[in-house]
Protein backbone atom coordinates (compact mmCIF):
# COMPACT_ATOMS: atom_id res chain seq x y z
CA UNK A 1 0.00 0.00 0.00
CA UNK A 2 1.29 3.53 -0.74
CA UNK A 3 1.68 5.97 1.72
CA UNK A 4 0.13 10.33 0.49
CA UNK A 5 3.92 10.91 -0.15
CA UNK A 6 4.50 7.87 -2.30
CA UNK A 7 1.06 8.43 -4.17
CA UNK A 8 2.21 12.49 -4.85
CA UNK A 9 5.53 11.22 -6.44
CA UNK A 10 3.46 9.08 -8.59
CA UNK A 11 1.73 11.61 -9.56
CA UNK A 12 4.60 14.41 -10.10
CA UNK A 13 6.37 11.78 -11.96
CA UNK A 14 3.18 11.26 -14.23
CA UNK A 15 2.64 14.95 -15.12
CA UNK A 16 6.62 15.29 -15.75
CA UNK A 17 7.15 12.47 -17.95
CA UNK A 18 3.51 13.29 -19.99
CA UNK A 19 5.20 16.94 -20.83
CA UNK A 20 8.48 15.54 -21.99
CA UNK A 21 7.08 12.81 -23.69
CA UNK A 22 4.56 15.73 -25.70
CA UNK A 23 6.93 16.57 -28.73
CA UNK A 24 6.31 20.21 -31.00
CA UNK A 25 5.85 20.27 -34.75
CA UNK A 26 8.18 21.14 -36.63
CA UNK A 27 8.16 24.40 -38.96
CA UNK A 28 8.81 23.29 -42.43
CA UNK A 29 7.34 20.33 -41.85
CA UNK A 30 3.42 19.05 -42.51
CA UNK A 31 1.24 20.02 -39.91
CA UNK A 32 0.13 17.73 -38.34
CA UNK A 33 -3.40 15.84 -39.01
CA UNK A 34 -6.64 15.97 -36.79
CA UNK A 35 -9.77 14.77 -36.89
CA UNK A 36 -12.13 16.90 -34.47
CA UNK A 37 -15.80 17.62 -33.49
CA UNK A 38 -16.56 21.57 -33.61
CA UNK A 39 -19.10 23.60 -31.60
CA UNK A 40 -21.90 21.38 -33.84
CA UNK A 41 -20.37 18.37 -33.75
CA UNK A 42 -19.22 18.67 -37.56
CA UNK A 43 -15.91 16.66 -37.89
CA UNK A 44 -12.97 18.93 -39.04
CA UNK A 45 -10.14 17.88 -40.69
CA UNK A 46 -7.00 19.58 -41.59
CA UNK A 47 -7.84 18.25 -45.35
CA UNK A 48 -11.03 20.81 -45.10
CA UNK A 49 -8.51 23.31 -45.55
CA UNK A 50 -6.37 22.72 -48.09
CA UNK A 51 -6.11 25.72 -50.48
CA UNK A 52 -6.42 27.92 -47.33
CA UNK A 53 -3.95 29.22 -44.96
CA UNK A 54 -5.21 28.06 -41.85
CA UNK A 55 -4.44 29.72 -37.66
CA UNK A 56 -5.10 27.03 -35.40
CA UNK A 57 -4.88 27.93 -32.26
CA UNK A 58 -5.18 26.52 -28.39
CA UNK A 59 -6.38 28.13 -25.49
CA UNK A 60 -7.12 26.37 -21.60
CA UNK A 61 -10.34 27.26 -21.00
CA UNK A 62 -13.54 28.92 -22.95
CA UNK A 63 -15.19 31.77 -21.15
CA UNK A 64 -12.04 33.30 -19.49
CA UNK A 65 -10.82 36.37 -19.47
CA UNK A 66 -7.72 35.55 -21.85
CA UNK A 67 -9.96 33.63 -24.19
CA UNK A 68 -12.41 36.43 -24.43
CA UNK A 69 -10.20 38.92 -25.32
CA UNK A 70 -8.20 36.69 -27.72
CA UNK A 71 -11.54 35.15 -29.59
CA UNK A 72 -12.96 38.25 -29.62
CA UNK A 73 -9.83 39.42 -31.02
CA UNK A 74 -10.26 37.29 -33.84
CA UNK A 75 -13.93 38.15 -33.82
CA UNK A 76 -13.66 41.90 -35.04
CA UNK A 77 -10.70 41.25 -37.52
CA UNK A 78 -12.43 38.16 -39.14
CA UNK A 79 -13.24 39.98 -42.34
CA UNK A 80 -9.57 40.76 -42.99
CA UNK A 81 -8.63 36.79 -42.58
CA UNK A 82 -11.36 36.22 -45.35
CA UNK A 83 -9.85 38.24 -47.32
CA UNK A 84 -6.81 36.75 -47.10
CA UNK A 85 -8.16 33.43 -47.39
CA UNK A 86 -7.15 32.61 -44.13
CA UNK A 87 -9.18 30.25 -42.03
CA UNK A 88 -9.21 30.20 -37.96
CA UNK A 89 -9.76 27.56 -35.71
CA UNK A 90 -9.57 27.89 -31.51
CA UNK A 91 -8.94 24.67 -29.76
CA UNK A 92 -9.60 23.38 -26.20
CA UNK A 93 -10.23 20.75 -23.65
CA UNK A 94 -13.60 21.86 -23.46
CA UNK A 95 -17.00 19.69 -24.37
CA UNK A 96 -18.79 20.71 -27.69
CA UNK A 97 -22.01 22.00 -25.74
CA UNK A 98 -19.08 24.33 -23.78
CA UNK A 99 -18.14 25.56 -26.75
CA UNK A 100 -21.34 26.52 -28.88
CA UNK A 101 -22.30 28.41 -26.15
CA UNK A 102 -19.37 30.22 -26.22
CA UNK A 103 -19.18 30.81 -29.84
CA UNK A 104 -22.82 31.93 -29.78
CA UNK A 105 -22.02 34.10 -26.79
CA UNK A 106 -19.63 36.04 -28.23
CA UNK A 107 -20.90 35.86 -31.83
CA UNK A 108 -17.66 34.00 -33.33
CA UNK A 109 -17.50 33.58 -36.87
CA UNK A 110 -14.76 30.89 -37.03
CA UNK A 111 -14.85 27.29 -35.49
CA UNK A 112 -13.57 26.18 -32.33
CA UNK A 113 -12.70 22.44 -31.87
CA UNK A 114 -13.47 20.17 -28.98
CA UNK A 115 -9.96 18.32 -28.22
CA UNK A 116 -11.26 16.26 -24.91
CA UNK A 117 -9.16 13.12 -25.33
CA UNK A 118 -5.86 15.74 -25.60
CA UNK A 119 -4.78 13.94 -29.08
CA UNK A 120 -4.91 16.58 -31.04
CA UNK A 121 -2.64 19.01 -28.20
CA UNK A 122 -0.68 16.35 -27.52
CA UNK A 123 0.34 16.15 -31.37
CA UNK A 124 0.87 19.48 -31.41
CA UNK A 125 3.29 19.61 -28.02
CA UNK A 126 0.28 21.87 -26.11
CA UNK A 127 -0.37 19.08 -22.82
CA UNK A 128 2.55 21.07 -21.14
CA UNK A 129 -0.46 21.21 -18.02
CA UNK A 130 -2.36 18.00 -19.18
CA UNK A 131 -5.76 19.91 -17.49
CA UNK A 132 -4.86 22.24 -19.96
CA UNK A 133 -3.46 22.88 -23.19
CA UNK A 134 -0.83 25.73 -23.12
CA UNK A 135 -1.95 28.72 -25.21
CA UNK A 136 -0.08 28.61 -28.30
CA UNK A 137 -0.90 29.39 -32.53
CA UNK A 138 0.05 27.39 -35.13
CA UNK A 139 0.21 29.02 -38.89
CA UNK A 140 -0.54 26.61 -42.09
CA UNK A 141 -0.08 27.63 -44.95
CA UNK A 142 -2.48 26.52 -48.07
CA UNK A 143 -0.26 23.01 -48.75
CA UNK A 144 -0.55 22.13 -44.92
CA UNK A 145 2.76 23.02 -44.23
CA UNK A 146 3.78 24.24 -40.24
CA UNK A 147 4.99 27.92 -41.24
CA UNK A 148 5.07 29.58 -37.68
CA UNK A 149 4.58 29.18 -34.19
CA UNK A 150 3.90 31.75 -31.96
CA UNK A 151 4.83 30.14 -28.24
CA UNK A 152 4.05 33.15 -26.50
CA UNK A 153 1.13 35.38 -27.93
CA UNK A 154 0.17 39.06 -27.08
CA UNK A 155 -3.75 38.44 -26.48
CA UNK A 156 -3.86 42.49 -27.65
CA UNK A 157 -1.87 42.54 -31.40
CA UNK A 158 -2.10 38.63 -32.15
CA UNK A 159 -5.04 39.17 -34.82
CA UNK A 160 -3.06 41.59 -36.49
CA UNK A 161 0.59 39.95 -35.79
CA UNK A 162 -0.59 36.92 -37.56
CA UNK A 163 -2.03 39.24 -40.98
CA UNK A 164 1.06 40.76 -40.66
CA UNK A 165 3.05 37.24 -41.59
CA UNK A 166 0.62 35.91 -43.63
CA UNK A 167 0.89 39.35 -45.57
Amino acid sequence: MLNKSQIKIRVLSFFIIASILTADPIIGNRAPEFSLPDQDGVIRNLGDFRGRKLVVYFFPKADTPGWIKQACGFRDEYDKFEKYNISILGVSYDKIITLKAFRNKYRLKFDLLSDQKKIMGKNYGVNRYYFFPKRKTFLIDENGILVYVYDEVNLHTHPDEILKFFN
